[in-house]
């Protein structure tokens, strides 16, 4: 077993099928949620920020003299992009004080949003998609979850009036 490896995969997740970047995207959430809980939205921050270094190494470790510069099972870029999609609810909550749970609908657009951009890749996605190494690998899935946070904040802002 290689830390390389456990990290590029979420401790396997990544192994998992069929869709591995949903698998590794739906990890994500209580791994985020817990987060959250310790210490709130700064350490989702700290965590997204770890993440990213980790995954960067993680995976120029793993495809490494591979052709595959993104194989499936990587899966730590859709843990960062989906944190990052999750960011606004767990800010949000703080900011309010209510509980992560009742806010169960900025979950559920944050995974879907991410999902459809991560999917879809337009635009500066796609062009980070298309790099062919660590940087491009992770940098897609960071852009999408800020595309995703963006989508949430304007569903959140819809939600409650604010933009009525």
């Amino acid at each position: 077993m290689r830390l390389s490896h456990l990290i590029a995969t979420v401790c396997y997740v990544g192994h998992m099928r069929p869709a591995s970047g949903t698998w590794g995207s739906l990890v994500a959430l209580p791994l985020a949620w817990g987060l959250h809980l310790l210490a709130g939205p700064w350490l989702l921050i700290v965590g997204i920020i770890a993440f990213y270094v980790l995954g960067f190494w993680a995976t120029r470790e793993e495809t490494r003299g591979s052709a595959d510069h993104d194989p499936s099972e990587i899966v730590v870029d859709e843990l960062v992009g989906q944190w990052i999609a999750f960011l606004p609810v767990s800010i949000g909550a703080a900011h309010v004080g209510a509980d992560l749970t009742a806010l169960w609908p900025g979950w559920i657009a944050a995974f879907l949003l991410f999902r459809l951009f991560d999917i879809w890749k337009p635009g500066p996605i796609g062009w980070a998609d298309q790099k062919g190494d660590a940087t491009g690998v992770m940098l897609d899935d960071v852009i999408a979850g800020v595309f995703a946070a963006i989508g949430v904040v304007i569903l959140a802002a819809i939600s409650h009036g604010v933009m009525a």
